[in-house]
């Protein structure tokens, strides 16, 4: 490897919004992210659904099964 041409790789700190810090080596340095592993719903299995001023209601009445 060619000397001075690299950049410095160096500790850094995730830190997520649900508390979860994961230590790494970055170029970027430390950063807090919004969602991780520890707390995405993929990961976990665990559904949130947050239904803002009946968003569900109005899809389910727009396209929802129809009844005879």
């Amino acid at each position: 490897m060619k000397e001075k041409i690299h950049p410095e790789y160096k500790e850094a700190t995730i830190s997520c919004a649900c508390g979860a810090v994961f230590k790494t080596r970055s170029t970027a340095g430390s950063y807090t992210v919004d969602i991780c592993s520890m707390c995405h719903p993929f990961y976990t299995g665990k559904q949130k659904l947050v239904d803002t001023a009946g968003r569900i209601e109005r899809f389910n009445r727009k396209f929802g099964k129809k009844e005879k």
